[in-house]
């Protein structure tokens, strides 16, 4: 078993840091997520049934790759965002 040297160990320490940087960053700032039909039914607890009804109403906006349905992040805000009912309630 080889081992590091000085210089070595720095190395790896210092490329492990960058690492863990860029880790820490990107989950601050999700660039994307996208839902499967499963992960979707679940968020907004529907039933299968239902969501293939908004797709085909057109309500939300979705990708197919074969037999797969998936949705971004974004068309599922717009999709609450769509359908947001202000509070009735008067300060």
């Amino acid at each position: 078993m080889k081992t590091l040297t000085d210089t070595e160990f720095q190395e790896l320490n210092k490329r492990l840091a960058n690492i863990e940087a860029l880790l820490l960053e990107k989950q601050k700032h999700p660039t994307e997520i996208i839902y499967d039909n499963s992960d979707f039914i679940r968020l907004m607890n529907i039933s299968k049934r239902t969501a293939q009804d908004w797709r085909d109403e057109g309500l939300i906006t979705f990708s197919q790759i074969g037999n797969k349905i998936y949705y971004r992040q974004e068309y599922v805000k717009e999709f609450m965002d769509k359908h947001l009912k202000p509070s009735s309630k008067k300060k």
